[in-house]
């Protein structure tokens, strides 16, 4: 039988020496499963939130983007929406000027009231509406100058102040018509 092989000498292959076999084991397998889990991960971790965090979840946005206050339009021309001095104390300032917390002056306590009534009707109004002390602008109340001005006339009248009740502000032209 014929051998139908050429033996010309030895058999030779691309790899020659042991650096080269080290080198193509690397890029043949490990190169390759390195890429693999590179895109596995990739994939896979693509749509998903940090561990324990909730940031872009539709609660958390509404949360961060939500009005942080608003606007309520009054009609002041309406007196007969208008509360009394006595219902804007009850609502509002007789928490503290009932019991005297946070330094506030008593209802009805002449000692306390008398400096006070001396500065004048604007002076506590301004007082009232601005904040004195512990005391938030209004009280920390929701209602209008002219309400507030209410109050103030009624606690001070009630320690010996002898304020006028101040006068309903007037219409708007345009709510007149």
């Amino acid at each position: 039988m014929s051998d139908s092989h050429d033996h010309d000498g030895p058999h030779e292959g691309p790899i020659k020496t042991p650096k080269q076999l080290v080198l193509a084991v690397v890029f043949s397998f490990v190169i390759p499963i390195f890429l693999i889990v590179l895109l596995v991960k990739y994939v896979v971790t693509d749509h998903r939130d940090a561990a324990g965090s909730d940031g872009m979840g539709a609660e958390a946005v509404a949360r961060r983007i939500q009005p942080i206050g608003s606007i309520e339009v009054k009609d002041a021309s309406d007196t007969a929406a208008l509360k009394t001095g006595e219902q804007v104390f009850a609502a509002q300032c007789s928490a503290c000027h009932t019991s005297g917390a946070a330094g506030a002056p008593k209802v009805g306590d002449t000692a306390a009231w008398d400096a006070r009534i001396k500065t004048g009707y604007e002076a506590l109004l301004s007082s009232a509406l601005k904040g004195k002390g512990a005391m938030g602008a209004q009280g920390g109340g929701d209602f209008s100058d002219f309400e507030i001005g209410r109050a103030v006339v009624y606690l001070a009248n009630q320690a010996g102040g002898k304020f006028e009740e101040p006068k309903a502000p007037a219409a708007p032209a345009s709510a007149a018509q």
